[in-house]
């Protein structure tokens, strides 16, 4: 596969060049845009971080606005534009789990560009525009770059077919921050492992630092009554639980719960972005059903009495992240006022 990724590594470049005179030439919004994505093919924790942005930056200030692609949905010529209770089948699972979690506008088009001027046509009070994804979508222009990436960083360092990588390895220096989940690592080598693999590859202008996404509640999908987990480790003592998964990493989510306490009796992993129509529940023998955030906006409608949500914080090991992405972000609004 070596020569087919040497292939594709000339295309990227190709394209890159390309969409980089096209940027020049486009005419937008004095409005930051904050791209958030990955070179490792697959989930490693972009929307939640996208979420625990919102919410801080909204701290400082910021009205955010969301654009995303809305993968396995079809939407048409024109973006989906709403606020607050979206519907996954129109959406995609993950605006609508982030315009849920945080009420932000949301856009989605596979063209975010498109995605983008329709969302600050409709939504005026947005200073800040974040794309969910999109670091290889160049004809969105972009301010800001943040790259998430988990315990696997870049893999064998080969790009598709030969690897799992999107963008060489040489692209971690083009951007402007380096966010390396720890989630799996354990918690006496969790920052200093974590800082270590991305320095081997990330120059010392590129921010880096560490993130853990946690358990901090668990919800009850048909009552919307919330028990912390040291309550629910009570509540399902003794009982069968069942733990169901359609992300792309359903081990994870699993292992997270039982580093909680949860024994878990039956586990079913899902394609990523399953449909859940139809309800693959019934053939569970479990006395609880236990579902991540992102499956569960897709569940709401099915009945299922037995189903929990497991929702999820994401914190970041180095305080002065924000503050320093606070402050490049104002350079940024201003800059782009006066050009």
């Amino acid at each position: 596969m070596a020569p087919f990724a040497l292939l594709f590594g000339l295309i990227l470049k190709v394209r890159a060049k390309r969409y980089a005179r096209l940027n020049r030439l486009t005419h937008r919004a004095p409005i930051p845009i904050l791209v958030i994505g990955n070179l490792y093919i697959g989930g490693t924790g972009k929307t939640p971080v996208v979420i625990a942005l919102i919410k801080h930056l909204r701290a400082h200030g910021w009205h955010p606005g969301v654009v995303s692609r809305g993968y396995g949905t079809n939407i048409g010529q024109r973006p989906v534009l709403g606020q607050g209770k979206l519907e996954a089948k129109h959406f995609g699972d993950e605006p609508a789990l982030i315009a849920r979690e945080t009420d932000a506008p949301i856009a989605v088009h596979p063209n975010r560009f498109q995605a983008y001027l329709d969302l600050i046509e409709k939504y005026p009070h947005v200073n800040l525009v974040i794309s969910d994804d999109g670091l290889q979508h160049l004809r969105l222009p972009r301010d800001i770059e943040l790259v998430v990436q988990d315990e696997r960083r870049v893999g064998n360092g080969w790009l598709l077919p030969a690897g799992p990588l999107r963008e060489p390895v040489s692209r971690l220096n083009a951007v402007d921050a380096v966010l390396t989940r720890t989630d799996d690592a354990p918690s006496s080598v969790k920052k200093k492992s974590a800082l270590l693999a991305i320095t081997q590859h990330v120059n010392a202008k590129v921010r880096k630092t560490s993130m853990s996404l946690g358990i901090c509640r668990f919800r009850h999908l048909q009552t919307g009554i919330s028990r912390e987990p040291e309550s629910f480790l009570e509540l399902s003592h003794g009982l069968n639980i069942a733990a169901v998964a359609g992300i792309a990493s359903p081990e994870r989510f699993f292992l997270g719960l039982r580093q909680i306490g949860l024994f878990l009796a039956e586990t079913l992993s899902l394609p990523d972005h399953f449909s859940y129509d139809p309800s693959p529940f019934s053939s569970l023998n479990a006395s609880l059903i236990v579902l991540t955030s992102k499956d569960a906006i897709k569940c709401e409608n099915i009945g299922d009495d037995r189903i929990w949500v497991a929702e999820v914080e994401m914190h970041f090991s180095d305080p002065e992240f924000i503050p320093w992405l606070n402050q490049l972000l104002l350079t940024k609004a201003s800059r782009l006022k006066h050009d």
